[in-house]
């Protein structure tokens, strides 16, 4: 499965996990970084712990359903609000 997805090799930045502490980055030289998600306009939308926790949960949940043979479900997080709109 690894094999199956880029392996891209980034320039300025190092990312880590570890399945006890999530996600992590750095710089190349070893400073701390942030994750961020960054719009098409290049504008953050959001940064921080916060968005490399969502972003290792959506990765541990659609493991876990393809563990669980549920098949490639897709695994989504987003606002509160939005995910409120949505189930109404």
């Amino acid at each position: 499965m690894k094999d199956s997805v880029p392996s891209p090799q980034l320039q300025a930045a190092r990312i880590s996990a570890t399945v006890s502490t999530g996600f992590s980055a750095t710089t190349a030289d070893g400073r701390p970084a942030r994750l961020a998600i960054i719009d098409e306009a290049g504008n953050v939308i959001e940064a921080g712990p916060e968005v490399a926790w969502a972003a290792w949960k959506v990765c541990i949940e659609v493991q876990e359903n393809f563990w669980e043979g549920q098949g490639h479900l897709v695994v989504h997080r987003s606002p509160a609000e939005a995910r409120s709109r949505a189930a109404a």
